[in-house]
């Protein structure tokens, strides 16, 4: 009888535990740059073109914390002092990001009722995207890889997508539109078995520690479980309710609207929402 006590004893504990699971994930991000430079961009010499890939190297590594529990999940960019900002004229070159994932960006995911809110900003204005969460065509593999201590699995799946470059030179504007087909890479562990991951991705048999694209690439570097202090996770409420696919429609319009003003100055447009603009 004591035995049996014991056992069910350790059962409840188990299951009270794994309850109250909680964790804390911190993922680098990158982006490679596919900025090219023809030979007719007058005004940018050899020393701007090596300055400029690197501040847009440095504005896409960033640090992002995915605090966790079993069904739901608050992804954000770490907090941390601002960088002191370039004076105009100083280098030659400004760099400006347009739209969204700033680092006031909140996204909140709850797995079990299969939805997500972001808290994001255009232009200085508040949005809150709410809608279902996505449902990613994963294709398992059986090839592991080890991420610190953990045993990961790859994943993959594939979409197409379209593109569009805008690029002024000579004072003429010329616009491109291009089809690819874009391959990103997953590679999650069974080890932290939750169906989540960074951003918006989601979906597998235990938590995401790697998403390669191609371009974008995020890597987890540090997982803490049930830490101390663990955050509390809350779905954000403030901005404009908007489902995701009015808020892709009124990114667009935004970015549109600001590209047409930066033809009339004198710059470059670098499409991705990136602007270089020479002189002050």
């Amino acid at each position: 009888m004591k035995t049996i006590i014991t056992t069910l004893a350790l059962v409840f504990i188990t299951a009270l535990n794994a309850q109250n699971f909680t964790g804390k994930a911190i993922y680098k991000t990158s982006k490679k740059s596919s900025i090219k430079f023809g030979n007719d961009q007058e005004g940018i010499s050899d020393k701007m073109q090596e300055e400029l890939q690197k501040r847009i190297q440095k504005m896409n590594q960033k640090t992002f914390i995915l605090n966790f529990d079993k069904t739901t999940s608050i992804y954000k960019e770490e907090e941390k002092l601002e960088a002191p900002k370039t004076k105009p004229g100083s280098s030659g070159i400004n760099v400006i990001s347009l739209g969204g994932s700033g680092s006031t960006d909140v996204y909140y995911k709850n797995i079990k009722e299969k939805k997500f809110a972001n808290k994001t900003e255009i232009m200085g204005k508040a949005f809150l995207v709410k809608d279902k969460l996505k449902e990613y065509d994963w294709e398992l593999s059986s090839e592991t890889k080890n991420i610190g201590k953990y045993t990961c699995y790859k994943a993959t799946f594939t979409k197409e997508v379209e593109n569009t470059n805008m690029s002024i030179a000579n004072g003429e504007t010329k616009e491109t539109t291009t089809k690819e087909t874009i391959v990103t890479t997953a590679w999650y562990t069974t080890q932290i078995a939750i169906s989540n991951g960074p951003k918006d991705y989601q979906g597998l048999p235990g938590l995401i520690l790697e998403i390669n694209d191609g371009t974008n690439m995020i890597v987890c570097t540090e997982i803490i479980l049930n830490p101390e202090n663990a955050a509390t996770i809350e779905e954000p409420t403030k901005g404009k309710v908007v489902s995701l696919k009015k808020f892709t429609k009124i990114k667009k319009e935004k970015n549109d609207e600001l590209m047409e003003k930066m033809k009339s100055r004198k710059g470059m447009d670098l499409g991705n929402g990136i602007n270089i603009k020479m002189g002050g």
